[in-house]
């Protein structure tokens, strides 16, 4: 059964993230919590919300004995220019651009103290500042060199897919807010799902941001789902791998419903269904 891999410090997976930082990034994300008078940019949420993530991905590989490398994390940018926003650790580079978790608990840009809602204990949450490790900050400038980025991204995981022929493949995670500037992504897309490990070829899913207020179009199963008068919509959606058991399962405990056609996708998200896909879409399988 494809998507089936055990995961384990033996045999890990690869997690990329590929973060749209063009110029529209900078206008605010409706929906989400406004800080004073104005809602925080659509590059800050994002920004947030994978560094949270990124977090909480140590924490699910953290032991008595330190963090065991389950996960291999990248996050590429792309706006201004198409850059990695995390590196290894002095001295270690493995060549695919993608970083053992180990190393990247051992080396965030700074802690911040960020207020976070916590639970009191009594069924309800209480507000409590909390040390928080920062791996990069928003930015957003220029256009959208999507097709770059899905580029980069095919090289890491081809590279890492050489050294580890027999694993839960990667699962790329693309979050952009509009089109395209560099070309036809698709075209991209396809190639970077086409590599394969013996578990199966590299699952890409996309996300779509929007100041829109019309509800988002999460986990379709047909391109009919999306709307008709947004190409764009379409082509996101023809992007998108279609997901396997383990995450169907988790869309499912999160009250989703799935079937063997669903893709990988959400179109005009809120911070909610960002969050809650991106929680759904790095949970592979099994840890060891």
């Amino acid at each position: 059964m494809p998507y089936s891999a055990e995961i384990s410090r033996q045999q890990p997976t690869a997690i990329l993230f590929l973060l749209d930082q063009s110029a529209s990034m900078q206008e605010p994300f409706g929906g989400a919590e406004k800080t004073g008078d104005a809602a925080p940019s659509r590059a800050r949420v994002l920004a947030d919300t994978v560094n949270d993530l990124l977090q909480n991905l140590v924490l699910r590989c953290a032991k008595e004995e330190g963090v065991r490398d389950y996960f291999h994390v990248g996050v590429i940018g792309y706006g201004q220019r198409v850059r990695r926003l995390v590196q290894p650790t002095e001295g270690y580079d493995p060549g695919t651009g993608l970083v053992p978790i180990s190393h990247l608990a051992d080396r965030p840009q700074r802690m911040e103290q960020r207020v976070k809602e916590v639970d009191d204990g009594d069924g309800g949450t209480t507000e409590t500042r909390v040390k928080t490790p920062i791996w990069f900050d928003p930015q957003a400038k220029n256009g959208t060199p999507m097709c770059q980025a899905l580029d980069l991204a095919a090289q890491s995981v081809r590279d890492w897919i050489d050294q580890h022929p027999h694993s839960f493949p990667p699962i790329v995670l693309n979050v952009t807010d509009g089109e395209a500037t560099d070309g036809d992504p698709l075209r991209y897309a396809q190639e970077l799902r086409s590599f394969a490990t013996d578990d199966g070829e590299v699952l890409l899913f996309n996300i779509h941001l929007s100041a829109s207020e019309e509800a988002p179009v999460e986990l379709p199963s047909a391109a009919d789902e999306v709307p008709t008068d947004d190409e764009y919509a379409e082509v996101l959606f023809q992007m998108s791998s279609r997901l396997p058991f383990s995450m169907r399962s988790a869309a499912e405990q999160e009250g989703y419903s799935v079937t063997l056609d669903t893709r990988g996708f959400v179109f005009n998200a809120d911070p909610v269904s960002l969050v809650t896909f991106l929680e759904i879409g790095t949970r592979p399988s099994n840890l060891r």
